[in-house]
């Protein structure tokens, strides 16, 4: 079955406000056309949300009280993980076609979703109130503290990226059902099919349809409804530093969890094991395209080791295979689309010209771009200042861990690391120097479980975290109230 034909099977040409079928007959001038970005075909079109069906599906969520008890949230939560999980295959290639990401990763993603299910159907059953006994003092009385969490007055309003389709808005949708609050999400107008078709997993397997809406649209149209709706009492978004910094100069008086771009860099010591170290780059650089924010973007190398890694890094990339995303063969598909790739494509001209040696790749054709690898690269470079956000390794000679740490944190970024080394004060103090909210060590700086926390600060975010248990806490509000206690 083409994909095309799934789609129209699947009903998921129109977007789910209240879990009704919306706009799947428009004109052509109120819809949105989505392409393959392999072969540039449009595989399906979604409506274009007016600003008034906005106002409507915040308005209903807004009236609407979810009562679920925890046992009812987690078999929702568990049923879904289960159809996800049945429907894995489906899942990976409707990726594959909105996103261009090869099967691999798309089969990848997939199963990333049934575990954001799984974690947060187990934390809707975790009782997360505390206790405080008061006579802990000289005046202290004999009383209790007791908290516990509540859903939010309001609705939610979320807006998910296009790298990673449909595991991006599974951790914005599972915290949300898993407290019982309400949410209208809107996915990037460039694949909302996974995200309609998260949205479907979970009617069927019984969320009441007034928690979750999706909408699609053109952001220029809707975009400031969804951070200014009366109704909205939080906005959970994840994609680029402008647009995160935008929505914190619009949203007002209300909460706002942001997770921006990395500039991610992979640091490798004098005493790394070279092979194990060029194997996390390459795999760092390219899975998933290279778009991730937290993809390897930066190689930070001890000139001791300098050409030894550089030497692995050239031979492993150009072992790594990239071509038609539906082919189950190759490594790496597509980036989004031509224009994306026609940047990563400028920004590597430019360091040449500017001193960098390009090594292997910076082909390309249409939206598909070449594993890339340059070295002799300048912390001032354009190439490494700023987030590239697709697969290329620039490669940057440093002296010593102080200089190490004077280059990693010399970005406006800080959302994840690696740090290659086996010794110990070394990892203590990149632990403790290192700029950002993540530090993994001998594991590419995108590493983390579905569950723990994941965030960064500086422009990669204002400190919140996300992962389910984060997410869960944000999205809730902390009532504290006191007994008699003998």
């Amino acid at each position: 079955m083409s994909i095309q034909q799934y789609i129209l099977d699947h009903h998921l040409n129109a977007m789910r406000i209240h879990g009704k079928r919306i706009g799947a007959d428009r004109s052509g001038d109120r819809v949105i056309a989505v392409h393959n970005p392999y072969t540039g075909e449009t595989i399906g079109s979604v409506p274009k949300a007016t600003v008034e069906e906005i106002r409507d599906a915040f308005a209903v969520s807004r009236r609407y009280k979810p009562n679920l008890s925890r046992y009812e949230r987690a078999a929702i939560l568990n049923r879904a993980a289960a159809i996800a999980e049945r429907r894995k295959a489906e899942v990976a290639a409707l990726i594959c076609a909105e996103a261009g990401l090869c099967i691999k990763d798309a089969l990848y993603e997939a199963g990333r979703v049934s575990d954001v299910f799984l974690f947060g159907a187990n934390e809707a059953l975790r009782d997360d109130g505390q206790i405080f006994s008061c006579d802990l003092t000289h005046h202290g009385k004999r009383r209790r503290v007791f908290t516990q969490r509540a859903p939010l007055l309001g609705v939610i309003s979320a807006i998910t990226p296009f790298n990673h389709p449909m595991n991006q808005v599974a951790h914005k949708v599972v915290p949300s059902v898993a407290t019982n609050n309400r949410m209208v999400l809107k996915p990037s107008e460039k694949v909302p099919f996974s995200a309609i078709l998260l949205a479907d997993f979970l009617y069927e397997a019984g969320l009441p349809p007034e928690m979750l809406s999706i909408v699609t649209g053109d952001p220029r149209e809707i975009a400031d409804e969804l951070l200014t709706n009366e109704h909205v009492d939080l906005i959970t978004f994840t994609g680029g530093v402008a647009i995160g910094k935008y929505i914190a100069r619009t949203a007002g008086y209300r909460r706002v969890v942001l997770e921006l771009g990395g500039n991610d860099p992979i640091i490798v010591m004098e005493d790394a094991d070279i092979d194990e170290a060029s194997t996390l780059a390459v795999q760092g650089s390219y899975k998933n395209s290279g778009q991730r924010c937290t993809a390897v973007k930066r190689m930070l190398v001890h000139e001791a080791v300098l050409d030894r890694f550089t030497e692995q890094v050239v031979a492993k990339t150009r072992a790594w295979s990239y071509g038609d995303p539906s082919d189950a063969a190759v490594d790496m598909g597509t980036v989004i689309d031509e224009p994306a790739a026609r940047l990563f494509e400028a920004r590597v001209n430019e360091a040449v010209t500017q001193g960098a040696r390009l090594l292997v790749g910076n082909e390309r054709r249409g939206a598909l771009y070449s594993p890339t690898v340059i070295d002799r690269v300048d912390p001032a470079m354009t190439v490494v200042r700023e987030e590239t956000f697709g697969p290329v390794s620039p490669i940057i000679a440093f002296r010593d861990i102080a200089d190490a740490i004077r280059i990693s944190n010399g970005t406006a970024f800080g959302l994840s690391s690696s740090v290659c080394t086996n010794r110990l004060d070394y990892i203590t103090r990149f632990v403790s120097e290192l700029d950002v909210g993540t530090v993994n060590i001998r594991e590419v700086p995108g590493y983390r479980l579905e569950l723990t926390p994941f965030g960064g600060i500086k422009d990669s975010g204002l400190g919140y975290k996300e992962g389910v248990q984060e997410a869960m806490k944000s999205f809730t509000n902390l009532k504290t109230y006191t007994l008699p206690w003998s």
